[in-house]
């Protein structure tokens, strides 16, 4: 199965009450915006609904719903086609932002929820992990950021800090 038919699996859950809310991120939410990377699952944050007798967050109805259509459970993973994909809660004041302002966009035909350009950088960029640093990079090198909505969604998150210490060391000048 090919994107688009994982996309249309996952508005599906939406469309039948099974989640909230997704949008893509990760890798493969990058490659919306940047040249494609290897990358080995799709990352969907979702809004998950609760039930008012339950403290933690119960994924079975999204790989029941899945499974039913051919979905193959592996650990934290689900099997579609050749790709596991990977439903993660939107928690954390900026992951929720994220799936929030998601922008919508035509995968061949098939409309999907990504995270923004900006916020998938400033995820990266909270995170901090050496992959996620090169993809900040690759945000920075490649101009589809809007400067002012990055350091906008920088500022909201409290993550100056961690840009500054960003810049110092991958953005300063000099030796």
């Amino acid at each position: 199965m090919d994107i688009r038919g994982i996309l249309e699996l996952i508005n599906g859950l939406e469309a039948d009450g099974v989640i909230d809310r997704y949008a893509i991120g990760g890798a493969v939410g990058a490659t919306f915006y940047l040249e494609p990377v290897a990358t080995m699952d799709v990352d969907v944050f979702v809004a998950i609904r609760t039930s008012p007798d339950r403290l933690i967050l119960d994924p079975t109805p999204i790989f029941d719903y899945l499974t039913a259509r051919g979905g193959v459970p592996e650990g934290e993973y689900i099997r579609i086609g050749d790709w596991p994909v990977q439903f993660i809660p939107a928690s954390g004041p900026l992951l929720e932002e994220a799936l929030a302002q998601a922008a919508k966009i035509d995968v061949e035909g098939t409309m999907a929820r990504v995270f923004s350009a900006e916020h998938l950088a400033v995820i990266a960029l909270q995170t901090g992990r050496a992959k996620d640093k090169a993809r900040l990079l690759q945000f920075l090198e490649s101009g589809v950021l809007d400067a002012k909505r990055f350091q906008a969604v920088i500022t909201r998150h409290s993550l100056g800090e961690a840009w500054k210490r960003f810049e110092s060391q991958f953005l300063k000048d000099g030796p």
